[in-house]
């Protein structure tokens, strides 16, 4: 399938910084892959890192963040903005007695890429990409 032919899917929604939003992201995100006949691992974990982490580190009073999925040809890519632009996520290895911390980790075992794209300010916006079988 080339670029001129390609169908474009996309889904996004705002949704509240709390834990409740972050469980309902991942919730809307796998209806909306199960309505796209897509397989649901591994973007399901992957939604459910990002927007948990948007949720904790990305937290701004009265600001929601927002869960945005595109398919573009065979790759899947999941977009959490928050925002919180000044507060860059990071991949280190946290304490093996460590409750937390593995959720980046996560995210860079189970997609193909994954990254940060600032602004505009004050948000970022953390992605990551599942190629599709």
């Amino acid at each position: 399938m080339n670029q001129e032919t390609a169908v474009i899917r996309n889904f996004s929604i705002l949704l509240s910084p709390t834990p409740r939003g972050a469980r309902l992201a991942r919730l809307l995100a796998v209806e909306q892959l199960r309505a796209w006949g897509m397989p649901l691992h591994p973007a399901e974990h992957i939604v459910a890192e990002l927007a948990a982490n948007a949720s904790t580190h990305g937290r701004v009073p009265g600001r929601d963040f927002r869960l945005t999925l595109y398919i573009v040809g065979d790759t899947l890519r999941i977009e959490v903005t928050d925002t919180r632009g000044d507060r860059l996520p990071r991949t280190e290895l946290p304490p093996p007695d460590a409750e937390s911390g593995r959720g980046l980790l996560l995210v860079d075992a189970l997609s193909t890429r994954w990254g940060v794209s600032p602004g505009p300010t004050p948000r970022k916006t953390v992605w990551a990409e599942v190629a599709c079988p």
